[in-house]
Parts: C-alpha cells; sequence; structure tokens
C-alpha cells in the first residue's frame, strides 16, 4: 500500500524490500535509492520500495553499514515511550515463561529477536548489564532502562543496578564513544556478584568481565555434559570461568583437567571451583589449547570426554577460512586424543561458521582423524537468546556432542 506519515521516507533496493518483506530488520546504506536530506541521527524514518510501497519503518544510524534497522511494519505506529515499553514488556514476558525457574540471571533483551536492534540485555541476580550498539537505541536508552526496571519491580523484582558494557567497536562505527560504567546503582551494589546457574554457583564480575560477565547462552548445554560426565576424565578446554568443566564435576566426573590460556580467567575459575567445595576434583591449568592438544596426542593421554567451547574464531565472512582451518585443528586433534566409546562436545559462537559448514568441517575432522561419529545431541543457545528464522544473525551458537566410534 502506498502511505503517507509524517516521518521521513527512503526508498530502497528492490533487493531490499524483498528482504524486509521476508522479515529481515537491516537496510545495508548501498541499498539505499532515494533519501532526503539533513535528517537527524537516530531519527525514526520510514522505508519505502521503488513502487512506493510502504515496507516499515526504523531507526536511522548515518555512520553506520546498516543505515536503518527496521522497528515495525505497522504504519500507524507512532514509535513514542509506550511503544518501547511494549516492546520491553513482551521480552520478560517471553523470558518468564520459557525459563520458568531459571529467571534468577538470564539474557531479558536479545536486540533483533526482541524488536529492539542493537540492545543487549542481561539479568545477573539483582544487576542489569547492558549493551547498546545502535545510535538510534542509545538515544531511547532512558525509556529502555526506565522500561525494564518498571517490569521486573511489577514482577516482583528489585534491581539495585544497571551496568553498561557498550565497550564493542561496532559503537564507533554507530558514531558512538564507547560506555563502561553505571548508569545507575544503590549504595550497597558492587560490581561483583553471586549467581546460581545449574545448582552451581558463580561469581559474576559485571565491571571487568569478558562480554557482559558471564555467557548465559551455554546454560542447558553445560547441563547436557553434566549428565553424561559421571565416571569420566574430562578434558575442558578454552574453560573460561570453568563452567562446562564445574558442571562435568557436579555431574560425577572422576577427574576433570580445565585449561584456559587467559592466566585471569583461570584465577577466577579456580575461585568459582572453590566456592562449590569441586577445587580437590578439577585441575586448572593456563596453556594454549593449541599448543596443549598436540602434546596430550603425543603423551598418548587418556581422556574420555573432551569439551572444545572456544571464542568465536571468526567475526567476519573475511576470516571464514582461516576459522574454520581453527576448528578444525582442535577438533581433529580432539577426536585423536578420544579412545573409541569416547565424548565429545564441540561448538561454534560465530553465526559467520553457520551449520552447515560447520558440520562439513566436523566430517572432515573426523575422515582425517579416521574415526566416525555418532551423534548424541545437536543443541543451539538457551532460549533466552531466541532466534528469528528469518534472521540469521541471531542463530549463531553450534553445540554437538558425540560419541567417537
Amino acid at each position: 500500500m502506498k502511505t503517507t506519515r509524517s516521518f521521513p521516507s527512503f526508498v530502497v533496493s528492490k533487493k531490499a524490500a524483498e528482504s524486509i518483506k521476508s522479515g529481515h530488520p537491516w537496510v545495508f546504506e548501498d541499498e539505499i535509492r532515494e533519501r532526503p536530506e539533513n535528517i537527524d541521527n537516530g531519527s525514526v524514518v520510514d522505508v519505502l520500495s521503488e513502487k512506493g510501497t510502504y515496507l516499515g519503518s526504523g531507526l536511522l544510524s548515518e555512520h553506520s553499514k546498516i543505515r536503518i534497522r527496521i522497528l515495525s511494519n505497522n504504519a500507524n505506529e507512532s514509535f513514542d515511550n509506550d511503544f518501547f515499553a511494549r516492546r520491553i514488556k513482551y521480552a520478560v514476558d517471553y523470558r518468564l515463561a520459557v525459563m520458568k525457574d531459571d529467571f534468577s540471571s538470564c539474557r531479558l533483551v536479545f536486540g533483533e529477536a526482541d524488536g529492539l536492534p542493537g540492545v543487549t540485555i542481561d539479568k545477573y541476580e539483582s544487576i542489569l548489564v547492558s549493551q547498546i550498539l545502535s545510535y538510534g537505541m542509545e538515544k531511547r536508552k532512558d525509556v529502555i532502562y526506565s522500561s525494564i526496571c518498571r517490569k521486573l519491580s511489577e514482577c516482583g523484582i528489585s534491581v539495585k543496578g544497571v551496568y553498561e558494557r557498550s565497550e564493542s567497536n561496532i559503537r564507533s562505527l554507530e558514531g558512538l564513544d564507547a560506555l563502561d560504567g553505571w548508569y545507575s546503582k544503590d549504595d550497597d551494589t558492587e560490581g561483583v556478584i553471586r549467581i546460581t546457574e545449574n545448582g552451581i554457583k558463580y561469581n559474576v564480575d559485571v565491571e571487568h568481565g569478558q562480554k557482559t560477565g558471564f555467557f548465559l547462552d551455554q546454560k542447558y548445554n553445560r547441563l547436557a555434559v553434566s549428565r553424561l560426565a559421571a565416571g569420566k576424565t574430562v578434558l575442558d578446554c578454552f574453560t573460561h570461568t570453568g563452567s562446562f568443566a564445574l558442571n562435568a564435576a557436579k555431574g560425577g566426573a572422576d577427574r576433570v583437567t580445565a585449561i584456559d590460556v587467559s592466566q585471569e580467567a583461570v584465577t577466577n575459575a579456580i575461585e568459582n571451583a572453590r566456592i562449590n567445595g569441586l577445587d580437590n576434583k578439577i585441575e586448572f591449568r593456563c596453556e594454549n589449547v593449541f599448543d596443549t592438544l598436540p602434546r596430550l596426542l603425543e603423551e598418548h593421554a587418556k581422556y574420555d570426554f573432551i569439551i572444545l567451547d572456544p571464542p568465536a574464531f571468526t567475526k567476519s565472512r573475511k576470516t571464514i577460512h582461516d576459522a574454520e582451518r581453527g576448528y578444525k585443528e582442535i577438533n581433529f586433534r580432539a577426536m585423536k586424543i578420544l579412545p573409541r566409546g569416547g565424548f565429545l562436545a564441540t561448538c561454534s559462537c560465530s553465526h559467520f561458521m553457520d551449520t552447515d559448514r560447520f558440520v562439513k568441517m566436523l566430517k572432515s575432522a573426523a575422515f582425517d582423524a579416521g574415526v566416525s561419529l555418532k551423534l548424541v545431541e545437536q543443541r543451539r543457545q538457551s532460549p533466552d537468546h531466541p532466534t528469528l528464522l528469518n534472521v540469521p544473525e541471531t542463530d549463531y551458537l553450534k553445540f554437538f556432542i558425540f560419541q567417537i566410534n
């Protein structure tokens, strides 16, 4: 339909129009065919096809390759404070439904998947940690924070602090300065908070930890490892906070070795093991996995469960081939170390390394290692990190458990 509206209108290419119609919320800089001048950065703008058909409305980001992020295709939407409050309500209500008893620490807002592009908000007990990576949402963060605190209060949950961890380089591409500090907090609120996940306690440092302080997306994948760990000798690679190692130990593993290249991560993991009374079951080492796995293979080390949870080896399509080589190397060596009947848990957290490519890599690694893989489970990120089927960027975590044959 054609429409006349008060928002400035941008005309986009046929390709962009088809993408928006399919439900993808991004309009790239080179897809814009006509546009008005002197529009304030971060403003709401309308997006039209070349034939003048209304496609949707979104937020303008003048310095980003993602020039417009679609918010809605409702031509009657006003995009006032009530609009953003409703989006927050929908996001929180969704978590209350799908997380149930696990709501104490979870992701409350997951950007595009919740209709709030560029916004990430994690909840750690009474502290919220946010990351805002788009110019338009930065201009509206006051209403976003007030709305989420009000919604949680209605659920009987008090928020004692909101910490901003908007340090990403993406902010510079949006023309925004990095932000790292408290937006608001009670006088007695500290930067380290203790959470419980799968019955395991963790100290989460919201001020200095990676991303927003803790990786919540592997919650149920860690539980899947725990269920298989009884009686096993486990090697946890890229252990970070020790979460997979702790779940394996709690699940009854005979012995767990956990390694990470960061001494700070290892120190934190050791403390997490101590507060759970599991420090006598886990040996932590500060080592480079790419050095450790070849050495263990040469030494004929005995492990019957290996966990590979590496950081994203690629954050762009340009480096996907190098990343694939890295994934193949660690998986190949793990497959060679494991005996017949052993278990391998392996994953990738980069959406550029899609499922088909990851599986193809695993098949190649298994062929070179002279083993076959029996699939035990194929999993993804926990449901507080929802996937929109028409937005592939929201489907990023691949997690597999195999038995070696």
